[in-house]
């Protein structure tokens, strides 16, 4: 079995070959709108929790916009400091982002004066994921800590095709997914 930092790196290099390989007006175009089957398990009045996507992640923005225009409330997460937790604060301009800051780590996210809300759907970043809803995050465990403190949350991966493998390896405090969104597929776990 690979260990989690040899299979970090590895995936990292497969996300990035697979994000290069499409043209921007492409990969902006492949996240636009949640698949039916995901829409269909979000309660009408449901908190949604996204991410910003750095370079060659899924990106998330249109699914931003996409929800809020549906009239959800949307957040975003908000890290405390380099080694703290996570929390979400309200996302309110997905497409002109005139409401983020830079905080720790140089990931843009809400200002200080963006309430806090706690998101009953969470998508989330990731660099593997296997069709049981394993997920291999970047390493900080800042998904599996607030995942942990909300279990009840809809968790969904969004995800290039090559990021699946077939099982991720897992440790007692690692969180799994309800769901995985790629380009090509919805994947249902039974978590």
């Amino acid at each position: 079995m690979t260990d989690k930092t040899t299979l970090r790196k590895q995936m990292r290099a497969i996300r990035k070959k697979s994000a290069d390989a499409l043209p921007d007006a492409v990969r902006g175009l492949v996240f636009s709108r949640p698949p039916a089957p995901v829409i269909e398990r979000i309660p009408q009045d449901a908190v949604i929790g996204l991410y910003r996507a750095s370079a060659h992640e899924a990106p998330a923005a249109r699914y931003a916009q996409f929800f809020r225009e549906a009239g959800h409330r949307v957040a975003l997460p908000r890290l405390l400091a380099e080694d703290g937790a996570m929390r979400f604060a309200e996302h309110t301009d997905p497409l002109g982002e005139s409401d983020l800051v830079e905080g720790p780590h140089g990931l843009m996210q809400p200002g200080e004066n963006a309430d806090d809300i706690v998101p009953d759907v969470l998508f989330v970043p990731l660099l593997a994921f296997d069709e049981d809803g394993g997920r291999l995050g970047q390493g900080g465990g800042y998904y599996d800590r607030w995942i942990a403190e909300h279990p009840g949350a809809l968790r969904i991966g969004i995800a290039w095709d090559a990021q699946k493998i077939d099982a991720v390896p897992l440790e007692p405090h690692d969180q799994k997914l309800h769901m995985v969104v790629t380009p090509q597929r919805v994947y249902e776990a039974d978590s």
